[in-house]
């Protein structure tokens, strides 16, 4: 029984210091963009004197936010419904077959999910292509380096849907694709859900990439502006602060209200694989 205790007071005290590491430095960004440039140069957790809401309008006014915020708005919208398109069809199609090229296949967008990004020769691909430098050709991008993971959940998801709703509905005069789009993917709910937040805020997230390959000013993302601002703003921790804060605000949102179904989305996709 003191054995139990003590374990379940270690797992609380282990919860209560991971979310710490993660809260604190969260706090310590909203309330230094909160402060005057005085005070932010301080770094310290204390709430400041006077809240500077001010800050927030000065740097998307300086900033350009409003345009980044829409250029990374479409480029991990259109990622997310692309790749959910491609994998979900894909995962379809290679589950319910398991012969010849389909294991193979499939075993194929495996690899992917190992074989790490070469930034030299996908530029010049892009380039082959001309869809370098072009809003189309990151999320392209994107949804390509997505694709493995993608199809890997919705893979072991599927395998999990009995096949007696397929013959159900080819005996109600359905086709491939009605089967898939009518009585399939309804079912496929939360690994859907857990698909489209994953890519969602890791397009959004990334830096790299649009430093590459995006090249125009017009372009940048909201990752990228904060970056671009911290270079001319370097002397005013208050307004960096402010726009940090601005970047991951949606993400978090997108993040708190669907934490519950990427967790059971990917127990779900992993286990029943």
């Amino acid at each position: 029984m003191k054995i139990s205790l003590r374990i379940t007071l270690l797992k609380e005290f282990s919860g209560w210091l991971l979310s710490l590491i993660v809260l604190i430095p969260v706090y310590l960004a909203v309330m230094t963009s909160l402060k005057s440039n005085l005070e932010a140069s301080k770094f310290n957790l204390q709430l400041p004197k006077v809240f500077m809401w001010h800050n927030y309008a000065q740097v998307i006014e300086e900033g350009s936010l409003i345009r980044y915020f829409f250029n990374s708005m479409i480029i991990s919208t259109g990622t997310t419904v692309l790749c959910l398109i491609v994998s979900a069809l894909a995962a379809f199609v290679l589950a319910r077959n398991t012969h010849g090229m389909n294991n193979a296949i499939y075993n194929y967008f495996l690899v992917g999910l190992i074989a790490p990004i070469n930034i030299v020769s996908t530029i010049k691909v892009m380039q082959t292509l001309h869809i370098m430098n072009s809003t189309q050709g990151i999320i392209i991008l994107y949804t390509a380096l997505s694709i493995p993971f993608s199809i890997f959940l919705y893979y072991g998801f599927i395998k999990g849907v009995p096949r007696e709703l397929d013959e159900a509905g080819i005996i109600d005069g359905c086709n491939g694709f009605q089967l898939f789009a009518k009585v399939i993917f309804p079912l496929l709910k939360p690994v859907t859900i857990t698909v489209a937040i994953i890519n969602f805020l890791n397009s959004w997230n990334d830096f790299i990439l649009p430093l590459y390959l995006l090249n125009r000013s017009s372009q940048r993302t909201m990752v990228m502006g904060v970056y671009y601002f911290y270079g001319t703003f370097i002397s005013n921790w208050n307004l960096v602060f402010a726009v940090i804060v601005l970047a991951i605000l949606p993400i978090m949102i997108v993040y708190i209200l669907g934490q519950k179904y990427i967790i059971s989305g990917m127990t779900a996709g992993a286990v029943k694989g």
